[in-house]
């Protein structure tokens, strides 16, 4: 009987030339060299991030301050609004403003505080631990919660590749045969160190002991998922940092993408953010409205 082989999203690795894309790699959803069960499926190598929207406001307005609203909105951008209006009991909208030029307008004047009100959540997945490293160093409006090493098996890990390193075929086959090179080793340390602890009754917390030590030989490459919670505020401060063409080129693709994405969920939001390619022939994102 024939076996039919999920296959993964086209974020993951496909056959294309050119910066920042998938070349000759292994296709994707592809049958295991083996059909053994209790031997590790092979890794996939991700080429591009996926960010997916989990969380977004909601938004219920008081009847008895109501707000003259003009123009289209989503629920953040009303939000945000009705905030700034609050301050100073303009809810009547004296000046005719539609709820996004009244947006544009408070990045103008960088009162940024209003934009705090309005937080969004992303899954993101395809990416680097080197890349949530400095991901993670983003605090203030910041939330995170990322896969724990020590207690998911990472025998089976993916990994991302470089954006440096994807089109050169001889580099890409170096890059590859060291991924797997690793997560042999850790198969085999996390093998031994459950029969060094042996006597430690608890299953449970003999596996995160042998996990914790074995996630040593992991590279930064490990692919990693990460929820991300932030106000819309703080999402600005990560994408014109991280977009520029100073940022790591991994964690630049991931700003770019979620430019995109924060672009379609929130418009007034971030509309400002220009996505274009730099000098290096890769995407980058600037704002018009620097540091709101």
């Amino acid at each position: 009987m024939a076996t039919n082989y999920p296959t993964l999203e086209v974020e993951v690795s496909r056959r294309r030339r050119g910066p920042g894309r998938p070349v000759n790699l292994p296709a994707v959803g592809m049958p295991p060299a083996r059909l053994d069960p209790t031997f590790p499926s092979p890794p996939v190598f991700y080429t591009e991030p996926k960010v997916s929207v989990l969380a977004r406001p909601s938004f219920s307005e008081p009847p008895h301050l109501a707000v003259h609203w003009l123009g289209e909105s989503t629920d953040g951008e009303r939000l945000a609004e009705f905030a700034g209006r609050l301050c100073y009991m303009s809810q009547a909208n004296p000046a005719g403003r539609a709820t996004r030029d009244y947006i544009e307008n408070i990045k103008k004047q960088r009162h940024g505080s209003v934009l705090e009100h309005a937080s969004y959540s992303l899954l993101i997945e395809g990416v680097s631990r080197a890349l949530t490293h400095e991901l993670v160093r983003h605090r203030a409006g910041v939330a995170f919660s990322q896969l724990s090493q020590r207690y998911v098996d990472e025998s089976e890990a993916n990994f991302v590749v470089p954006p440096a390193i994807l089109g050169d075929v001889m580099l890409e086959s170096q890059w590859r045969a060291e991924m797997e090179r690793a997560q042999s080793a850790y198969v085999a340390l996390v093998r031994e160190l459950m029969e060094r602890y042996g006597w430690v009754a608890d299953r449970v917390h003999r596996r995160k002991m042998a996990r914790e030590a074995a996630r040593g030989v992991l590279p930064n490459s490990t692919e990693t998922k990460i929820v991300v919670t932030a106000n819309a505020r703080a999402w600005r401060t990560i994408l014109e940092l991280r977009g520029g063409e100073g940022a790591d080129l991994e964690i630049r693709r991931l700003a770019v993408a979620i430019v995109r994405l924060l672009q379609r969920e929130a418009p007034a939001f971030f509309c400002d953010f220009e996505i274009y390619v730099a000098d290096d022939q890769r995407e980058a994102a600037r704002v018009e409205h620097s540091k709101v």
